[in-house]
């Protein structure tokens, strides 16, 4: 399989929610990270608009802007749009 990636990822396991502009969230699983984007896992990737904010579970409680690059069964790709706030 060709690596088509900007940046390495390394995995990671952490829940993270998807927050969608009209105030609802959407709970996902943050698989892996890389310094341009990172994979979710989700129960259905129906409704995930191409842009959105992912608030990750760590010990910052990060947000992150990001835009939709692949989507493939319950798993989606996505590229970081800006800074990490936190």
């Amino acid at each position: 399989m060709d690596e088509h990636r900007q940046a390495p990822r390394r995995r990671t396991l952490k829940a993270g929610r998807i927050v969608l502009g009209h105030g609802g969230v959407i709970d996902c699983g943050v698989r892996n990270v890389s310094q341009t984007g990172a994979a979710l896992d989700v129960e259905s990737p129906i409704g995930i608009p191409e842009t959105f904010t992912l608030l990750i579970d760590d010990d910052r409680q990060t947000h992150v802007k990001c835009r939709v690059v692949w989507r493939k069964d319950k798993r989606i790709g996505f590229s970081f749009l800006g800074g990490c706030t936190g």
